[in-house]
Formats: structure tokens, sequence, C-alpha cells
């Protein structure tokens, strides 16, 4: 079973900053490993991904303020998050992609997530 934890998450002046971490427990060769957040009453959205070759999208509310990367040796993903907003408030989720004994799994189950709060 894998396992996801995030953690980093906090309550913070709008315009400051805050690195996310997410590590993945088990034997997987992870392929993507992606940042997802849900504001309060809202749905869940895509934030941030990165691929196994490095490569990265994101959302366009964050892009120039957010960056995501990667630790492969850890299984680790991180969400280095500037310019904080009130609107970047929500409980911040990762998940993977990986293969797993030969076979692929397009998602994990779901971690506990990490709050952050951005006070204005």
């Amino acid at each position: 079973q894998v396992q996801l934890v995030e953690s980093g998450g906090g309550l913070v002046h709008a315009g400051g900053s805050l690195r996310l971490s997410c590590v993945a427990s088990g034997s997987i060769s992870i392929k993507k490993m992606t940042w997802y957040r849900r504001p309060p009453g809202k749905q869940r959205e895509l934030v941030a991904a990165i691929t196994s070759d490095d490569s990265t999208t994101y959302a366009d509310s964050v892009k120039g303020r957010f960056t995501i990367s990667r630790d492969n040796d850890r299984n680790a993903v991180y969400l280095q998050m500037n310019k904080l907003k009130p609107e970047d408030t929500a409980v911040y989720y990762c998940n993977v992609a990986f293969i797993r004994g030969g076979a692929y799994y397009g998602s994990a189950p779901w971690g506990q997530g990490t709050p952050v709060t951005v006070s204005s």
C-alpha cells in the first residue's frame, strides 16, 4: 500500500512563503507527482505537477509564484510557495502516478493533506 504524507502547511500573512513536502512510501517507481488543493467550500483542484523527466505544469493562478520540485531518492515532492495570497488558503494534497510490480497506477490513496491559511 502506498502512503502519502504531506507536511509544511501553516498560517502565513499575505506575501509570505511556505514550503510544502510530500513523501510517498513503498517500493515504487514514481512517474509523476502532483500537488492539489481544496479551498474551503470548493472542489479539489490541480496546483502543479512534475514528471519523471522533470517536466512541470502549473495552474494559471500560481504560475510565477509556486515552484514544484522532486527528490527521486526520497520519493518526495516539494512545493515552494511565494507571494502567497488569501485565495491560496486551502488544504494541500499530493498524489503520484507510479509503477509497482510491473503494473502502472494512476494514483495512490489520498493522504491527510496539510492546511495552508493565508491571512490578509
